[in-house]
Parts: C-alpha cells; sequence; structure tokens
C-alpha cells in the first residue's frame, strides 16, 4: 500500500514535466549550464582586475571611437548603442512570442525580422569593435619590464605616437627563415622604434609620458619631463600599437586577453542565435508552425535569445562600467 503511494507521487516521465514541454526543459538545462559558464569566465576576470587593480586599463579611455566620426572623443557611446540595439531586439522577441501565442502569423514574421536585422547589427558592431581596439590609435612604449608608457601633452590629453615620432629608419627588413636567420622569430614591425619616440620626444617639449600606474584619484601617473625621457631612454623596448594576445597599448595585456576571449564567445552566441532565428524565420514564413497550431519553436529560440542579452548586460557591466 505505502510502495503503491510513493510511486503515485513520482513522475512517470510524461510529457511535460513542470508544465513545460520537453524541448523547454531542455532549453533551461542549457542556459543554466552556459550561464555557469560565463560566471566562471567574469569570476575569472574579476580576480585578474581585482590582482592587477593598479596597471588595468581605464574604460573610458580605451573605448573611445565612434564609426565615421573620426578625431571624436565618445567613450562609451557606441558600445552604449550596441547594448541598446540588443536590448531592443529581445524586445521584438518577446512581441514575436506573443504574436504566436495568438497565431498570428504576420506579426511573427515582422518581429522575428526586427530580431535578426538587431542580432546583425550587434554582431557587425562588435566586429568592428575588435578591429578599432586591435589596430589602436595612440601607440604607446613597452618597457623591459613589460609594462606600458603612453604619452600626453602638458594639459594631460593624449598624443599618438605618430605625431611627434621622428621617422628616420627608412626602410626596415623583417626577420625571416627564408633570409636565412633561422635562429630569429620576429613578427610583424612596428611602425617607429623606440629611437625614433625617444628622437621625436626630445624635440617636443609640450609632451610627457604617463604610465599605467593608477594614482589614488584613478588616474594614471604623469612623469616629469626629466623623467619622461629617462623612462624611455633606459626602459623602452619596443612600440605597441593597438591590442593583441602579446601586447597592448592600452596597459595590462590580461585585459585584452579577457576582452579577446569573453566577448568573443558572447559574440559566437549571438551569431549562433542569428543563425537559429534565420532558420525559424522561414518556418514562419512557410507556414510550417502555422499548420502545426503551435509557435513553441519560436518561444524556445526566444529563451536562448533572451539569455544572450541578459549576459551581455553583465559583460557589458564588468568591461566597461565598472
Amino acid at each position: 500500500m505505502s510502495t503503491a503511494v510513493a510511486e503515485s507521487k513520482t513522475w512517470g516521465g510524461g510529457n511535460e514535466p513542470l508544465k513545460a514541454s520537453y524541448g523547454k526543459m531542455m532549453m533551461w538545462f542549457f542556459i543554466v549550464s552556459d550561464a555557469l559558464t560565463f560566471s566562471g569566465f567574469l569570476a575569472a576576470y574579476g580576480f585578474s582586475r581585482f590582482k592587477f587593480i593598479d596597471a588595468w586599463p581605464i574604460a573610458d579611455e580605451v573605448f573611445t571611437h565612434f564609426p565615421f566620426l573620426h578625431g571624436v572623443d565618445a567613450p562609451m557611446y557606441y558600445v552604449a548603442f550596441m547594448t541598446f540595439v540588443l536590448i531592443m531586439s529581445s524586445v521584438t522577441m518577446v512581441l514575436a512570442v506573443d504574436a504566436g501565442h495568438h497565431l498570428d502569423k504576420a506579426k511573427v514574421t515582422l518581429y522575428m525580422f526586427l530580431t535578426i536585422l538587431g542580432g546583425l547589427i550587434f554582431v557587425g558592431s562588435q566586429a568592428w569593435e575588435w578591429n578599432t581596439f586591435i589596430n589602436g590609435d595612440y601607440g604607446a612604449v613597452q618597457t623591459k619590464g613589460g609594462n606600458i608608457l603612453q604619452f600626453v601633452d602638458t594639459e594631460g590629453h593624449r598624443v599618438a605616437i605618430r605625431d611627434f615620432a621622428i621617422d628616420a629608419h627608412g626602410e626596415r627588413v623583417r626577420h625571416e627563415r627564408k633570409t636565412g636567420l633561422w635562429f630569429v622569430s620576429e613578427g610583424t614591425l612596428p611602425t617607429y622604434t623606440v629611437d625614433e619616440v625617444l628622437n621625436g620626444l626630445e624635440a617636443h617639449d609640450n609632451i610627457l609620458v604617463r604610465t599605467q600606474l593608477l594614482t589614488e584619484e584613478g588616474e594614471k601617473t604623469v612623469l616629469s619631463r626629466e623623467e619622461s625621457i629617462r623612462q624611455i631612454k633606459d626602459n623602452g623596448k619596443l612600440v605597441v600599437e593597438g591590442a593583441n594576445l602579446h601586447v597592448n597599448e592600452y596597459g595590462s595585456p590580461l585585459f585584452a586577453d579577457f576582452f579577446f576571449f569573453i566577448t568573443g564567445f558572447h559574440g559566437f552566441h549571438v551569431f549562433s542565435g542569428v543563425v537559429i532565428n534565420i532558420i525559424i524565420f522561414f518556418n514562419v514564413v512557410l507556414g510550417t508552425y502555422e499548420k502545426r497550431k503551435s509557435y513553441e519553436m519560436v518561444e524556445k529560440v526566444g529563451l536562448y535569445w533572451h539569455f544572450v542579452d541578459l549576459v551581455w548586460v553583465f559583460v557589458f557591466t564588468f568591461f566597461y562600467l565598472v
């Protein structure tokens, strides 16, 4: 008797556990596991930033570009635009799901199209941001100890190396195996050498060196004129332009490593979501779900899309706001 009662209270594997279809349950399992993955990445980022807090790049000085507005200082404006577009795509997805509940094919088609358009704008914007981050804008000098030295004028405004360095090297040749130097490995040559930067620094009295170390006020340390020249002369090792997995003109290389990995991982999720949305969109246009009298597939992909948007809110907060 007791055994029969116990068995009657045990879920027997019906079609709708917890009043959700099998497909929805699997989507929720995926979302939870993926959320834990992103949590681990962001926790590692937070730990690294805390450890190197005195040398961490300032986001307002890194993400200052806006497409088609060269030379305009617009800190965080384009990142805010990207975030707005992605959040609005989540709104259109909600509207698509609601229209699906009412079996309104026309509205589902419209809102799915707008969701896809928002995702494509975001992915394209992220690709542009990556390109800008990789190419850099001002340049810096890496010291023998791996620190980054940037350049500012007497008023504290950033100065690009190309604006003051004295180009005197002529044509330089990168060491390659085909030239017979089998024992030498050298990457792409920077535009200027440290000596050319030093000569330009000495010729311009209004330019100072700024280190990557932050003061108590949260601003980077600006050296005196004499100390600036001495640092470049004694410790200058390599001219750095932009950021990659080895060097970073904005500060600690770890910042670039985490930026590429986490935003790239999220970008892959957005791109995957766009591809899935396109597939669902064509099924909607062909009337597949209209014939089934159910737009549950739109709701399933909507769960994934909302998750991707929510993750970006945390990525945006960690990388750009905090």
